[in-house]
């Protein structure tokens, strides 16, 4: 059977039919991961992967086969993602959110060209989740890498003059990840849609697409979000630990704890806000919002559609399974799949293994005794057996969270997990899927409303600024 063309891939509908029975198949996994099935990439992606036959050999017998075929078969995209090349290791799983950047900056102070952070990102051993011989391991294709800045200090005071800072640094967290892209351009891509993403994983390079973590790194400005986009961020997270003027957040900082409503989900201007982002073509992203959110860009708010795109939570895990405001409840996942979206699964212990101990701030205790890997595999399973598996992706954080669950140490445990799912009776199908189709699928859906909002002529957000005509200075015409 031949393949098809790049250009006529399609991550459309999700399947309308029912899942195989539990063993039926073979399952993939990605990080907020993004996958690519192998058989529909070009020739090239008929090449057998180095290390999925290494990772064959060292665990023979079924399982190992499995994870074989399927690495083999099916680039991951890591938001960490990429398609499968031979002249390249960095083919498999993608991830949907990773925050290297932001270790970069507190450890390195975005040094990047000195030798002590160079032969450690080269050759291995860099602190925290994240190096090029561990991102080659565990068979990464991609990730889409936040350019996270904190919450300020003072989370509730919403001026401009707050988030100068913020902003500041947002700016040098975009340069790092393009400098960081020009110094290794035969590992990272530069700026990709969903399209070019595909010829950027037949070249062999991993996926780059930048992603903010909270709407007060534009200090209330879309031209600063516009401004992102044309630098290759690709997503937005509404909130961060911090609510801000266009919708509110699960938790707040100081005092630590549940957040308290502000706006009661999103403003006024957060609607419009997520309108443009639609029209700009820029991925909606709920991790991080609080419930009343989450229900409102989903669509379930009496007077607003919500967000005419799909969406995605970047890095959220199961309410059921771990009662965190982080989480996602049932009745949003329902949501998620009514409008096509998507839930990337966090690997944060805090968010998949928790117990709820009725604690004044509203935030659970953490359980460490399921703190696994198989825990994680719990949250994926809940959620495509609740919602279907065209819903559910991979968000490691990893960079960003100080410990992991036992068995995902760092990226190059993809693989593990990825034999956990089939183990479980995932199927192919349903695997890939999670590795990476389904948030490609998610993208191209944005890029393409986009498309249609422009060609109709949807107007372009303005920033409501400050009168400088020159009566406002006291002078006379």
């Amino acid at each position: 059977m031949g393949r098809k063309p790049t250009e006529e891939l399609d991550f459309g509908a999700p399947a309308r039919r029912k899942r195989s029975s539990a063993h039926a198949g073979i399952g993939l996994l990605g990080l907020l991961t993004i996958v690519f099935f192998g058989s529909l990439l070009h020739p090239a992606s008929r090449c057998r992967h180095p290390a999925a036959r290494l990772y064959s050999h060292l665990h023979p017998g079924p399982v190992g086969d499995r994870v074989h075929k399927v690495l083999s078969t099916t680039p991951l995209i890591g938001i960490d993602a990429h398609p499968l090349v031979c002249r390249n290791l960095l083919t498999g799983r993608s991830d949907g959110h990773d925050d290297f950047a932001i270790l970069i900056r507190y450890m390195y102070n975005n040094h990047i060209y000195q030798e002590d952070f160079r032969e450690p990102f080269e050759n291995g051993g860099l602190a925290m989740h994240v190096d090029l011989p561990r991102l080659r391991k565990g068979l990464n294709g991609g990730a889409f890498w936040s350019v996270y800045t904190p919450c300020p200090a003072n989370g509730t005071d919403f001026s401009d003059e707050n988030y100068a800072s913020t902003v500041q640094l947002t700016w040098q967290q975009i340069d790092l990840m393009s400098r960081l892209q020009s110094a290794y351009p035969g590992d990272f891509s530069g700026i990709v849609d969903s399209r070019s993403a595909v010829e950027a994983f037949k070249r062999g390079k991993l996926i780059s697409p930048l992603g903010i973590e909270g709407l007060h790194q534009i200090g209330n400005s879309v031209a600063n979000l516009r401004h992102y986009h044309a630098l290759g961020v690709r997503y937005a997270t509404l909130t961060h630990n911090c609510g801000n003027i266009f919708a509110d957040a699960a938790l707040r900082e100081d005092p630590f704890g549940a957040a308290p409503p502000y706006w009661g989900g999103v403003s006024a201007r957060g609607r419009e806000l997520v309108n443009e982002m639609n029209r700009l073509g820029m991925i909606v992203d709920l991790a991080h919002v609080s419930a009343d959110t989450m229900r409102d860009v989903l669509g379930a708010t009496e007077g607003w559609g919500g967000s005419r795109a799909p969406v995605m939570f970047s890095h959220s895990s199961a309410y059921a399974l771990c009662p965190h405001p982080r989480n996602v409840p049932d009745d949003v996942l329902r949501l998620v799949k009514k409008t096509n979206s998507i839930v990337m699964v966090n690997f944060s212990p805090d968010f998949i293994s928790c117990v709820d101990n009725g604690n004044e701030n509203g935030v659970p205790d953490f359980y460490p005794d399921n703190s696994t890997l198989s825990r994680v595999a719990d949250h994926i399973v809940y959620i495509g057996d609740l919602i279907g598996y065209d819903h559910v992706g991979l968000g490691s954080d990893f960079d960003g969270i100080a410990r992991t669950p036992e068995g995902l140490d760092d990226v190059s445990k993809f693989p593990d997990l990825i034999a956990e799912l089939l183990e479980r009776g995932v199927s192919d199908e349903d695997a890939a899927k999670i590795v990476g189709g389904n948030i490609l699928r998610v993208w191209k859906d944005v890029e393409d409303v986009a498309s249609r909002l422009q060609a109709a002529g949807e107007p372009i957000l303005e920033d409501d600024l400050p009168s400088m005509r020159p009566e406002t200075w006291g002078i006379e015409l």
